[in-house]
């Protein structure tokens, strides 16, 4: 069967691999589910791993791929049976193959309401949901989102179903907040060619927000502007994933502003995930706008190659696997 294999910085290639096998799980442990996907997602938790440079290659097999939804091939446990659709999360990203094992706690009924690839999108909504809920309540609260690729993007939506006032989405490139309205923004920032300090306070007429929420991650440093523009005892909601190490935080600044910051990851598959799949199959939320590019799998190169380099106005680049 195939898989995935990142074999240099930047580089990565279809190999063959042993077919997965079920294992009899101990006792009062959920099973295991040989779940075969068809639809995926590249993220940006993905992309440092094929940008590198890693210690040695090739990488693990397997690396990297955690969005997708599939069939139930086989079963050892009781939660599902086979041929049944879900969405299932493959352990540290570890699941860049035709077909893996996995634990029937890490999947996930899928809504049949929705296109496959459109429901596939509870997978990093989950992760959203599960961050939003650090923080009490963005109900009458002006709100910064630094960074709108995907991530940026589903925190808009969110926000808007929630009652923010104001939805302030920062990034340096047009072709992104060219979506950022249409996802929830009410203000939309340049920072390529605007001081979101500046303009966040002409917005605000206060200088700050209430809320800032870094949904860029570990491209680049953006603590420190989360900092400048927070209110006085106002929140830091970090869910980008950080490099191991952040210099030059402002970390004084930060303090003297009484600031909470609150960081996210691992969701939950009882409560997270769960009401993804349901805001978007009850329309609570219209996430398709983000699947601007489609490739097969066999095409992964080049589709890692555009999520990497964002061009053509990439957001969500979407795989298909062979039947």
């Amino acid at each position: 069967m195939l898989a995935g294999s990142i074999v240099a910085k930047g580089q990565i290639e279809l190999i063959e691999a042993p077919e997965p096998e079920l294992v009899t799980p101990p006792p009062g442990e959920p099973g295991d589910i040989i779940f075969q996907p068809h639809h995926a997602c590249l993220c940006g938790s993905d992309l440092p791993f094929f940008c590198g440079p890693q210690e040695s290659y090739p990488l693990q097999i397997g690396l990297s791929l955690h969005e997708m939804v599939g069939t139930v091939v086989e079963t050892s446990g009781s939660k599902f049976k086979k041929g049944d659709q879900v969405l299932a999360v493959p352990v540290q990203q570890v699941g860049f193959f035709e077909r893996f094992r996995v634990s029937e706690a890490r999947a996930i009924p899928r809504d049949p309401r929705k296109p496959p690839e459109v429901a596939m999108l509870a997978q990093p909504l989950g992760t959203v949901i599960y961050g939003l809920k650090k923080v009490p309540t963005y109900l009458d609260q002006d709100v910064a989102v630094v960074g709108q690729g995907p991530i940026g993007q589903m925190f808009c939506a969110a926000l808007r179903n929630l009652g923010a006032r104001r939805i302030i989405a920062i990034d340096p490139l047009a072709s992104r907040l060219a979506m950022s309205p249409r996802m929830g923004a009410t203000h939309v920032i340049d920072s390529s060619v605007q001081d979101p300090r500046e303009e966040v306070a002409r917005i605000t007429e206060r200088a700050s927000v209430d809320i800032v929420i870094e949904a860029v991650g570990h491209e680049n440093q953006a603590l420190d502007l989360c900092t400048d523009l927070c209110r006085h005892k106002g929140t830091i909601l970090f869910f980008g994933v950080p490099n191991e190490v952040i210099d030059g935080i402002q970390w004084r600044k930060l303090f003297m502003k009484n600031l909470t910051v609150r960081t996210t990851v691992n969701p939950d598959f009882e409560r997270d995930f769960p009401l993804a799949m349901q805001w978007i199959s009850e329309d609570r939320i219209d996430l398709s706008p983000l699947l601007t590019h489609h490739f097969p799998v066999g095409q992964i190169q080049e589709a890692f190659e555009m999520f990497r380099d964002k061009t053509e106005g990439c957001l969500k680049v979407h795989l298909t696997f062979p039947d």
